[in-house]
């Protein structure tokens, strides 16, 4: 009997132990699920406070507390800002100049991964290395050697400028980050492809370029967010309205003797809706190319 008593007080003991451990492990999850929601409201606050912004007309900006609400939502403020404010062209403009660049960007860096990484040639390291160098020049030490050379040719206030630049300036970033896939792409693959014959254009175009998809995804979100948030390259390249983006457009509504903070408000709005859209479904897929790339499988 003793046995059994001793042996039910030590089932209960444990039994004990692992109902505190639990509630200690469910006050220690709802504390941090406490802090990522706070952190959540945080990141998530600045959006609504602009949307509630765009709503507002002058006199409540500035008569009233920035954090209240507007007492009569201007809707009025979005039809000006795409009609009055030309923002039909610049958000055109801002989708063609972002794609066109990213297609580039994620061409050429893939043509120089390729060929840094799987072709046996002297200035392999060289050459990535001009390219990797590049990644620290800083942006704006480079405008009047830029604008002297795209005046030269006659490239000032032609989008040709801007797409040139930025794929230029987003090619070393990209470049990186997809020299970390192609080191732990197995060359298996390859290998076995050149044995039954295939050559190099059908190899890359074929095999390689289509398994390095959820890289190339990645580098086409980080590059697309860049040039469509880019300021400095059209403020500083571009003059007339007809090739001007979304980010330079909105200096539109800033007048000599008033500004339309409503309408700004409201372009800020229509400019960050489609990368917030493009984040929220196409997030998972930053995270599976970084992991791609930093994994060795």
């Amino acid at each position: 009997m003793s046995d059994l008593s001793t042996q039910q007080e030590t089932t209960n003991l444990s039994v004990s132990k692992n109902t505190k451990k639990s509630a200690l492990n469910k006050i220690g999850f709802g504390f941090l699920y406490l802090i990522l929601g706070l952190f959540a409201v945080i990141q998530i606050y600045p959006l609504i406070w602009l949307v509630f912004f765009s709503l507002k007309t002058n006199q409540e900006v500035f008569g009233m507390s920035p954090f209240s609400l507007p007492q009569d939502p201007q809707w009025g403020n979005y039809t000006k800002a795409w009609t009055s404010g030309n923002i039909g062209l610049y958000f055109f403009n801002s989708i063609w100049i972002t794609v066109l660049s990213v297609v580039l960007t994620i061409i050429l860096a893939s043509f120089v991964t390729f060929a840094v990484t799987r072709m046996n040639w002297k200035l392999s390291g060289l050459v990535l290395g001009l390219f990797l160098v590049a990644y620290m020049i800083p942006l704006h030490s480079t405008l009047i050697p830029l604008f002297n050379m795209y005046n030269s040719v006659n490239l000032i206030d032609n989008p040709a400028s801007i797409v040139i630049s930025y794929t230029t300036f987003n090619l070393p970033l990209t470049i990186m980050i997809l020299l970390g896939f192609y080191k732990t792409f197995p060359r298996e693959i390859e290998e076995a492809a050149i044995m039954d014959g295939c050559s190099v254009h059908r190899l890359f175009f074929k095999i390689t370029l289509p398994m390095t998809i959820p890289v190339l995804s990645t580098t086409a979100i980080i590059n697309m967010i860049y040039n469509w948030n880019e300021f400095v390259f059209v403020n500083t390249f571009i003059s007339s309205d007809h090739w001007k983006t979304l980010t330079v457009g909105i200096n539109n509504f800033v007048g000599q003797y008033l500004t339309d903070w409503g309408a700004i408000g409201a372009t800020l709005v229509i400019s960050i809706v489609p990368i917030l859209i493009t984040f929220l479904f196409l997030s998972d897929k930053i995270v599976e190319g970084m992991a791609a790339g930093s994994v060795k499988g």
